[in-house]
């Protein structure tokens, strides 16, 4: 079992402090999680930095952890303009890159981005085939339905060969199959409660049989928002209110999937994501995260497993 802290993205105009973000650097790699992740929302009620960029900014203040996102909505973004940053952040971290894509779903506001929404599943394919071919191939010549090349070389590669482990979102039981097809490995929502969590790792385990690839060769992840208080009541309130700030409502699905409580509550329900298959737990905590990692790090990780 390996652990995961996130990577603070919330702040309002001018609250961001540099020193205060090296701290927490410092202190996550001192306690020992293994990486620290973005999320992507670039529009969105809640004041989020985008993940390329805090990520770069994490690289500079780490020297073991290992960085990610999950997920780029790939979806979005030109996939040669990505496959360029992405590449870029893997040279300056001497490899310690994770890239996490999805779709982003129908939900979204494909034509502030220029994106016909009845083809963002082959637009999502199609991205990630040519981040793929960018980060691999000398010269690349790419004849496909929304992008073409002709002997184009990008250079530098990533420093992991042949490119950094890419994780794929998603729910439904298409999503989950292209990410066996696709992908190398599955990361589970925030927003997906563990029981529904159970049944996509159930999806993933059956299509890796089908298409004969080991289990282990394809880890499964799982974000999980948490918030520990010896005040139950109140870690409830503080996490809905939060998640309410982040999503501009109550969504009550998603407030379901949060782990909030004491220690104990927490060490109960973060071993039940654990016995569903997670292998990697991202904590996510979107109130004190520092005094929150502090809390996970005493009270909770001792007792998982």
């Amino acid at each position: 079992m390996k652990f995961a802290i996130a990577i603070p993205q919330f702040y309002a105009d001018g609250e961001f402090d540099p020193a205060s973000f090296r701290e927490y650097f410092a202190r996550a790699e001192e306690l020992g999680f293994e990486s620290a992740w973005t999320q992507e929302s670039t529009l969105g009620v809640g004041p989020q930095l985008s993940p390329i960029e805090t990520m770069s900014y994490a690289a500079a203040c780490t020297e073991r952890m290992r960085l990610g996102c999950v997920v780029f909505v790939s979806t979005l973004h030109s996939p040669v303009h990505l496959a360029k940053s992405l590449s870029t952040l893997d040279q300056l971290s001497r490899g310690r890159i994770e890239v996490g894509v999805g779709t982003g779903g129908r939900g979204r506001p494909f034509a502030a981005f220029g994106v016909d929404p009845s083809r963002y599943v082959s637009r999502f394919t199609e991205g990630v085939n040519l981040m793929k071919a960018l980060w691999t191939e000398p010269r690349v010549t790419f004849h496909g339905e929304f992008w073409q090349l002709e002997n184009a070389p990008m250079e530098p590669k990533p420093f992991q060969k042949p490119y950094p482990r890419l994780w794929f979102g998603g729910a439904s039981e298409p999503a989950l199959r292209r990410a066996v097809r696709m992908g190398d490995g599955f990361f589970g929502a925030g927003s997906s409660t563990t029981g529904r969590f159970a049944e996509q790792v159930q999806i993933v385990r059956r299509a890796l049989a089908e298409a004969g690839r080991a289990e282990d060769s394809f880890p499964v992840a799982k974000r999980v928002y948490i918030g520990i208080d010896d005040d139950a009541e109140r870690a409830r309130a503080r996490m809905n209110g939060a998640l309410e700030g982040i999503y501009g409502q109550r969504v009550p699905a998603i407030e379901a999937a949060a782990v909030t409580g004491t220690a104990a509550d927490c060490i109960s329900e973060v071993n039940k994501v654990a016995e569903a298959g997670a292998e990697l737990i991202l904590f996510t905590a979107l109130f004190d995260q520092r005094e929150q990692m502090e809390r996970l790090a005493a009270a909770v990780l001792p007792k998982l497993g």
